[in-house]
C-alpha cells in the first residue's frame, strides 16, 4: 500500500481488498449502473459516484468505517475518497487501477442481475451514457421525447434514422408522397423493392427494425392549416423536412402559436441551409421564419429539387444536422441554432454562418402581437 497526500487516504492494490473485507471495510462501486452492468468487483455494493457525493451520509452511516472505493480506472473512486474525507470519513482506501486492474489480475467478477429491457436500454444506448451531457437521466429523457417530422424524404430520411437509432422515444411522421424510383438517390429510408408503398409505411418499416424501442406513428397526409394543430398536439420539437414554401411558412405560423420549437432545413443543388426558429417560445427576443424570409421568393427563382437538382448526399448532410439539433434541444445542452442561418456549400465544402434578427414588426411573432389565423399559403406563395 502507498499513502496519498492525504493521509486519511490509501490507494491500494486490488489483492489487497479482500483483507479489507475481512476486517469490516464497506466497498463501493462507484460507476453509474449502465458500467457495472457487465460485471463488478465481489463483494462491491454498486453506488453512483453523484448519489453518494450527494449525501453520504445515508449510505455510509459510520464515519469511522472502513471504506473501499472502485471505479474503472482508480480516477474517480480517488475523487469520491476526498469528497468524503472533507464530510468526515476517516479511513478512506481506493483501488488503483479500479475495475479493469482487478479484472486483469483475474479476481471475482459479480454480473448484476438486469431484466431484459434493462439490459437493451444499457447495450443499445452505452456511447450515449458515457456522455456527461447525455447519461442515463438524457436517455431517459429522449426516451420520453416526441418529435414531428414532416416529410419522409431528402431530409427526413437521415434526420429519421438518427432520431431512431439516438433513442428518441416517439416520431410522428408525416407524408402523403408514395416512394419513386427516383426518390432513391437521396431518400435513404426507402428500398427499390417498396417503390408505390406510402413514404411513411416505408419509414415505419425502417425504423422499426433499426430501434423496436422507437415508436414511429406514420400519417399519409400532407400538412395543412386543417390538421396542423393536431399533428403538433404533444410533440416536443417539429422537423422541417419540407420541400415547398407553403409548409414552410404553414409550420413556421404554427410552431409561433404554439410555442413549439421548429428544426429547418433546406436544400438545392449543392447547397443547404439549417437553422432553429424558437419564437414561440421566446417571443420578442428570437427571431420565427418570417423574420428571415418575410415573403416567399418567386417560383422561378426557387425551383424545387424536382426542377433544379440536388446532389444526393446534401440532404444526408443537412438531416444530420437537423437531428443534431433535434436532439440538443431534447437535452437542454449546448448552444442551438436559434437566431443563426449556418449555410453549407457541398462544391466548396464550407460552411458559413449568418446572424438572424427578430422583426419587431414581424405579422406573426413580435412580442404581444395575437396569433393573425392561418392563411391561404399556397396563394400566399404564389404572389410572394
Amino acid at each position: 500500500m502507498r499513502d496519498n497526500r492525504r493521509m486519511a487516504i490509501r490507494e491500494i492494490e486490488p489483492c489487497d481488498v479482500a483483507a479489507l473485507l475481512a476486517q469490516g471495510g464497506v466497498f463501493i462501486d462507484v460507476r453509474e449502473e449502465h458500467e457495472r452492468a457487465s460485471g463488478q468487483a465481489e463483494g462491491a455494493r454498486g453506488i453512483a459516484k453523484a448519489t453518494l457525493e450527494r449525501d453520504p451520509a445515508a449510505h455510509l452511516p459510520d464515519r469511522d468505517a472502513t471504506i473501499i472505493l472502485i471505479c474503472q480506472k482508480g480516477g474517480r473512486s480517488l475523487d469520491t475518497a476526498r469528497v468524503l474525507e472533507a464530510s468526515g470519513y476517516t479511513r478512506l482506501a481506493s483501488v488503483a487501477g479500479g475495475t479493469s486492474r482487478w479484472i486483469e489480475e483475474r479476481l471475482a467478477i459479480v454480473v448484476p442481475v438486469q431484466s431484459d429491457d434493462q439490459r437493451d436500454f444499457n447495450e443499445r444506448y452505452s456511447r450515449h451514457l458515457l456522455l456527461p451531457e447525455v447519461g442515463v437521466a438524457g436517455q431517459q429523457r429522449l426516451q420520453r421525447a416526441r418529435v414531428l417530422m414532416i416529410g419522409a424524404g431528402g431530409l427526413g430520411s437521415p434526420a429519421a434514422f438518427y432520431l431512431a437509432a439516438a433513442g428518441v422515444g416517439q416520431l410522428r411522421i408525416a407524408d402523403d408522397d408514395v416512394v419513386d424510383r427516383s426518390n432513391l438517390q437521396r431518400q435513404i429510408l426507402h428500398t427499390e423493392a417498396r417503390i408505390g408503398e406510402p413514404k411513411v409505411a416505408s419509414a415505419q418499416a425502417t425504423l422499426a427494425a433499426l430501434n423496436p424501442r422507437t415508436r414511429v406513428e406514420a400519417i399519409a397526409e400532407r400538412v395543412t392549416a386543417e390538421n396542423v394543430e393536431r399533428l403538433l398536439e404533444g410533440v416536443d420539437v417539429v422537423l422541417d423536412g419540407a420541400d415547398n414554401f407553403p409548409a414552410r411558412y404553414l409550420l413556421n405560423d404554427a410552431c409561433v402559436k404554439l410555442g413549439k420549437p421548429l428544426v429547418y432545413g433546406a436544400v438545392q443543388r449543392f447547397e443547404g441551409q439549417v437553422s432553429v426558429f424558437d419564437a414561440g417560445r421566446h417571443r420578442g427576443e428570437q427571431p420565427c421564419y418570417r423574420c428571415l424570409f418575410p415573403e416567399p421568393p418567386p417560383p422561378e427563382f426557387a425551383p424545387n429539387c424536382a426542377e433544379a437538382g440536388v446532389l444526393g448526399v446534401l440532404p444526408g448532410v443537412i438531416g444530420l444536422l437537423q437531428a443534431t439539433e433535434v436532439i440538443k434541444l431534447l437535452l437542454g445542452t449546448g448552444d442551438t441554432l436559434a437566431g443563426r442561418l449556418l449555410h453549407f456549400d457541398a462544391l466548396a465544402m464550407r460552411f458559413r454562418e449568418t446572424r438572424l434578427r427578430h422583426d419587431p414588426d414581424c405579422p406573426v411573432c413580435a412580442a404581444g402581437r395575437p396569433f393573425p389565423g392561418y392563411i391561404d399559403y399556397a396563394a400566399f406563395c404564389r404572389t410572394g
